[in-house]
């Protein structure tokens, strides 16, 4: 039960979230904007940085292992980020456990150490988020501010809608979801000292990687590629081509944190942040029902892509022959 109510919870929160924000939708029209005015080429050169950030989230995978003495192929660590993100497309977060998997299979890699660069990797991640934020609310902070107060996310607003039963209850969800993790942790711990151990060697291997500075320029170039990815893809429309380098990103940083919620791929919070956005940024020049249109194109052919670059790992991961060994020359 727990594990049906994983997998459909999260697909019923997007299915709620998309059917409120496209219930007075002209399909007629939506079709009509997708076959006739649509620009494709600008669309599928897009797709080029999606992949691309995949691929560069690899190599970056790579590097971290070689300090723990784990030297998997370049190909197959591609294939498990391909996998991961098409996994995690059905049970949200699982992503990271499926590519550890997919590279002790195929490779050899312990699950464990490669666990504990995935969670480097999510810390060095998140404070790269936290910084792009950061500047695009330095840059265009009295939109961000319009932006919390239209949707009543900003703190003060939200503080305003509970009630003293509400603080109560909400606090009570706070100390038990922390001492559900303390037990949780304590029960880890006790049960697997070894395991924990190597996911302490991968969570600190950063500091012996053969070179720190091309493990920043990696993860740089990881969010530059996810930025492109998302913002070539505004010139497939006309009503968004004249969308500033700086509006864009912007937007994309807000639409970074919405796929935090655990939907498949952030559907529903995302078209939600990036619609808000664009008719917050460009009242006069984008319409609510271009900005849904636009949001709900580029999102669904980006989960396109994603689903491919799963099949692709997938079957790929099948037909390689398996490894046992530690170490692979760099153009394997």
């Amino acid at each position: 039960m727990k594990k049906t109510l994983r997998i459909l919870l999260p697909f019923a929160l997007a299915i709620g979230i998309l059917w409120w924000m496209y219930r007075g939708t002209d399909w007629r029209e939506f079709f009509r904007s997708v076959t006739g005015e649509m620009r494709w080429g600008w669309m599928l050169f897009s797709l080029v940085f999606g992949v691309l950030a995949q691929q560069v989230r690899a190599w970056r995978w790579r590097l971290a292992l070689e300090p723990l003495g784990e030297h998997p192929r370049r190909r197959t660590a591609e294939d498990a980020i391909f996998l991961s993100y098409a996994a995690s497309l059905v049970v949200p977060r699982i992503g990271e456990v499926m590519r550890c998997g997919s590279l002790q299979r195929s490779d050899g890699v312990p699950f464990a150490k490669s666990l504990g660069t995935v969670v480097t990797e999510r810390i060095v991640d998140s404070i790269m988020i936290a910084a792009l934020t950061a500047l695009a609310l330095l840059t265009q902070l009295p939109v961000f501010v319009k932006f919390l107060q239209t949707t009543g996310t900003d703190l003060y607003s939200l503080l305003g809608r509970f009630t003293a039963t509400g603080y109560l209850v909400t606090a009570l969800c706070l100390a038990t979801a922390v001492a559900a993790g303390a037990y949780l942790l304590s029960r880890y711990v006790r049960s697997g000292k070894d395991l924990l151990r190597d996911l302490r060697a991968g969570i600190l291997s950063l500091k012996n990687v053969r070179s720190l500075p091309l493990y920043l320029l990696y993860s740089l170039l990881i969010w530059a590629c996810y930025f492109l990815h998302f913002y070539v893809a505004f010139f497939s429309f006309g009503f968004t081509a004249g969308v500033s380098p700086l509006s864009a990103f912007l937007v994309f940083c807000i639409g970074s944190f919405a796929v935090l919620v655990p939907t498949p791929n952030g559907a529903g919070p995302w078209h939600f942040a990036v619609k808000t956005m664009l008719v917050l940024l460009y009242p006069t020049a984008i319409s609510e029902a271009q900005a849904i249109l636009f949001a709900l194109v580029v999102h669904t052919i980006q989960t396109a892509l994603v689903v491919l670059l799963g099949a692709w790992g997938w079957a790929h991961l099948l037909m390689v022959p398996k490894h046992t060994g530690k170490i692979f020359t760099t153009s394997t």
